[in-house]
């Protein structure tokens, strides 16, 4: 699903690179769990994959980032967006509309799908996270939890392979971000998405991921299953 050939990247007026020649395979179906410090290149991982990077944040690209088979320097957001969903911490930012449902018909009307599909299209989305019953809500009567679910959805009604997830918990209280996180992964396991989960808390990455990626100066610190990411953690401790 995810192929990446010695990606580094370097931001335009930047001294040094945010990526330092990161290879990695993540096969379809997998839930990746990307960890690391502030400033150590997760985000910017996330937006070469989006194509956010380089198309919207432009600076010196080297190596090869391939998403489903397109590779993302030849391919624009607007391409990867068909197989790519992003959902990102800031609830707010990524609202387009006032309504649940217009919310959702926003991105399908966009890419002009059959208004034949549009009604079977809205509800899958909505029932694959649970919120079915807010349809018909205006979304300034939803808690941050339910608009973090409305975004989630927004993204899975474009049907996308890959789900991309930048810290989505980040402004959610602790029982609506274990709500967030259950939804996540009844769309992996039910629906067969690639999830990459970006998250700086151990504690809600490990149960859920499948593969852990760590992060360190733009660089690969670790790629390999939970448990080993754990006695690695632990080794120095225990010397």
């Amino acid at each position: 699903m995810i192929e990446l050939d010695a990606l580094t990247f370097r931001y335009a007026g930047a001294k040094e690179p945010a990526l330092r020649s990161l290879s990695l395979r993540v096969p379809r179906g997998g839930f990746l769990g990307i960890l690391g410090p502030s400033r150590s290149g997760k985000t910017t991982l996330l937006s070469a994959l989006s194509g956010v990077v380089p198309h919207h944040r432009p600076g010196d690209f080297y190596g090869a980032c391939r998403v489903g088979g397109l590779d993302t320097v030849e391919h624009t957001p607007t391409d990867l967006s068909r197989i790519v969903g992003s959902v990102f911490q800031d609830i707010d930012a990524q609202m387009v509309s006032s309504l649940v449902e217009d919310e959702l018909l926003f991105a399908l009307e966009n890419f002009g799908v059959p208004q034949g599909e549009l009604d079977g299209r809205i509800r899958e989305a909505l029932s694959a996270v649970g919120i079915e019953d807010l349809r018909h809500r205006s979304l300034d009567t939803l808690s941050g939890g339910q608009k973090q679910l409305v975004n989630l959805a927004s993204v899975l009604v474009m049907q996308p392979s890959l789900l991309i997830l930048d810290e989505p918990t980040a402004q959610l209280d602790p029982v609506a971000a274990r709500q967030f996180l259950q939804a996540v992964q009844r769309v992996h396991e039910e629906l067969g998405v690639t999830v990459l989960l970006c998250e700086h808390a151990l504690e809600e990455v490990l149960p859920l991921a499948s593969q852990v990626l760590f992060l360190q100066d733009g660089t690969l610190a670790f790629d390999g299953p939970p448990p080993a990411f754990l006695q690695r953690m632990a080794a120095p401790s225990s010397a």
